[in-house]
């Protein structure tokens, strides 16, 4: 006989354990389900060991740069990969770990390892147990993406996933998809010691953003030495004796790029494709995401889908939300719903980019009037005193009303002083309300206000 609960998780990514703890705090019979590690993507192969090798990776460029700062460090600095990655594990560890006793401890919950699979619109399958709830939600998650590509099965692969295992540093590491995931990578490797090209199918990397802030992210990573590959087309990859090479057709350059190594960094697909959704009543997209209505719920009413599943957001912060909105919506009948979400995210390059409501190609597509303020980095004192003057700040307002719009911020401390304007996207408020709030000096933050001194038409 199946096991009866009120409400049961599938997976323990970042809305999972939030939710089934907010449920049995309500004195709802819980049961959470884990496939494989706690936390998640973000906790396991995501955000927690990037930016703990991109706090590496910063901290060797910064010891490449003692000299400018009236630092004496003798020769260059020297990267123990085997220390870089048992620093990164041991924080994993811990953050999974933390997560797995946490649920283990929950009171009025029961923790079940396995694949879960639905065999019918309340019930699944986890090996041999058959568990049954009033309600279920699904936080399962996507993972890499693997483009067809002729030749790429003949030579060995990274994906963000396997690039946690490495404990070397490649000769020459060669990255398809100069976005968001590649990008990160690629610096990081380029100031491990690593050789590095960026292959990017389009004209520009992250092609999502403004084009000013993609070609100030093309200018300080070509600075660090980082090869950009553009307009690439028709790739394939073909295994040589000392490596790989990969062939591409771009305006520039040679046909082929050769290297020791191949990043692939060409999106996410979601965990999907077996939970036996057509034996529950569920349906996804073309691409794979389960349809979801605005609080999050699926199209059999007992099941919700939440965090990169949905295709609503590709962020920790936005799965976060998601818990949010339903446990409202569940428990106090707050009638949220996911798209009263304004953007929000970053880019951990160094220096970061901070983004937050509408991008100028939003904007103009929208038809309204728009002003927009602009200054570099190297006039912010903050950024000038660190040493760290790539990028700039730009903020966009509506004409007529004078409400913030969205912002673009690159440059040092970005993913931090991007909130004040997060804030201020929310409400609605007035760039000039925005200008008479003090803020501390010497700060990114302070010098906002001052961008919206100086603006002229979009």
């Amino acid at each position: 006989m199946p096991a009866n609960f009120d409400a049961l998780i599938i997976g323990t990514g970042q809305a999972g354990p939030s939710l089934a703890a907010r449920l049995s705090g309500a004195g709802m019979k819980v049961a959470v389900v884990e496939k494989h590690k706690f936390g998640g993507t973000c906790v396991n192969n995501g955000c927690t060991p990037t930016k703990a090798m991109v706090a590496s990776a910063y901290a060797a460029q910064v010891a490449r740069r003692a000299r400018e700062y009236g630092v004496r460090v003798e020769g260059e600095p020297q990267v123990d990969m085997k220390r870089v990655k048992a620093r990164k594990d041991e924080i994993v560890r811990k953050s999974s770990e933390g997560v797995e006793k946490w649920m283990e401890g929950l009171k009025g919950a029961k923790v079940y390892r396995g694949h879960a699979r639905f065999i019918g619109k309340n019930t699944i399958q986890v090996g041999g147990d058959q568990l049954t709830a009033d309600k279920i939600f699904i936080n399962v998650g996507g993972r890499p993406l693997i483009a067809k590509m002729p030749g790429l099965d003949t030579v060995p692969y990274l994906t963000n996933v396997t690039m946690m295992d490495l404990d070397f540093i490649p000769e020459h590491l060669i990255v398809i998809g100069g976005s968001y995931v590649g990008l990160e990578f690629a610096q990081m490797m380029r100031r491990f010691g690593s050789r590095v090209t960026v292959v990017e199918m389009g004209p520009r990397v992250v092609a999502r953003e403004d084009e000013d802030v993609s070609l100030e992210i093309q200018r300080f990573l070509a600075d660090e030495g980082i090869g950009l590959r553009l307009n690439a087309e028709c790739l394939t990859v073909q295994k040589e004796s000392d490596g790989l090479s990969v062939g591409l057709d771009c305006k520039e350059g040679a046909p082929r790029e050769h290297g020791t190594h191949l990043l692939l960094a060409v999106g996410r697909v979601s965990n999907t494709d077996d939970l036996g959704l057509d034996l529950a009543g569920m349906t996804t997209d073309q691409r794979g995401y389960i349809e979801v209505d605005e609080g999050l719920r699926t199209s059999n009413p007992q099941v919700w889908a939440l965090g990169d599943c949905n295709g609503k957001g590709a962020f920790t912060h936005t799965a976060y939300n998601d818990y949010e909105i339903v446990a409202d919506n569940l428990l106090l009948n707050a009638g949220r719903k996911h798209t009263d979400r304004i953007p929000a995210y970053a880019l951990y390059t160094d220096p970061p980019l901070g983004r937050v409501g509408m991008s100028e190609a939003e904007i103009r597509k929208s038809g309204l009037r728009a002003l927009v303020g602009k200054r570099p980095m190297s006039r912010v004192a903050r950024a000038v005193e660190k040493g760290e003057t790539h990028g700039f700040l730009k903020i966009h307002v509506e004409e007529g009303s004078q409400r913030i719009l969205g912002a673009a911020l690159l440059g040092t401390g970005a993913d931090e002083s991007v909130h004040s304007l997060l804030d201020a996207v929310y409400s609605g408020m007035r760039y000039s309300e925005f200008q008479r709030h003090v803020r501390i000096h010497p700060t990114v933050s302070e010098l906002l206000p001052t961008v919206l001194e100086d603006l002229s038409p979009l």
